[in-house]
């Protein structure tokens, strides 16, 4: 998109950052969740996209450890786009930011539970060896995706090892 420019948040972003999920997401609660990992992790890569100065996308990474492997790998999550800028390329844009930023990083891995159909086209694809923190119901077993950002194979087992406000089961189902 021309006139797109992504970068690190930051501190200064964080009440824009926040207003921003209520109006992407107006049935989940995700400004908790947001909040904690911006302000109590350290082990993260949140990016911004603004347009003409205005906020309008954001994207979290946080970087994970896996049981039985030990390359480094990333959870996608939570992605938002304000409502009128969606359907534009800007979360295409901040994903693909992201994981270029991710693999210079030595991150191997990223995984994401969402719409195939969305993240397929960021070269998402269906995962069955690596499992999430907590058992997913049957009708998001689609949803549980990765992308390997490099030579290292996939793991074909183990489980996100993620930090503890990843940790609530409600995160992870309906």
């Amino acid at each position: 998109m021309h006139g797109l420019d992504i970068r690190d948040s930051r501190a200064d972003d964080l009440s824009a950052i926040e207003s921003l999920y209520p109006r992407a997401f107006p049935d989940e609660v995700l400004v908790p969740l947001v909040r904690q990992l911006l302000t109590q992790e350290h082990d993260i890569l949140s990016l911004i996209a603004r347009t003409g100065g205005t906020l309008a996308g954001h994207i979290l990474f946080t970087i994970c450890d896996m049981t039985g492997d030990d390359t480094k790998a990333a959870l996608l999550a939570p992605l938002a786009v304000e409502p009128q800028w969606q359907r534009q390329g800007i979360g295409t844009a901040l994903i693909r930011d992201g994981l270029a930023r991710l693999k210079s990083a030595g991150v191997a891995h990223v995984y994401v539970l969402g719409d195939p159909a969305y993240y397929g086209r960021s070269g998402f694809n269906p995962e069955t060896g690596v499992a999430p923190p907590y058992p997913l119901p049957d009708e998001y077993r689609a949803a549980w995706q990765s992308l390997s950002l490099g030579a290292a194979l996939p793991p074909d087992h183990g489980k996100l090892k993620l930090p503890d406000v990843w940790m609530q089961p409600a995160l992870w189902g309906p």
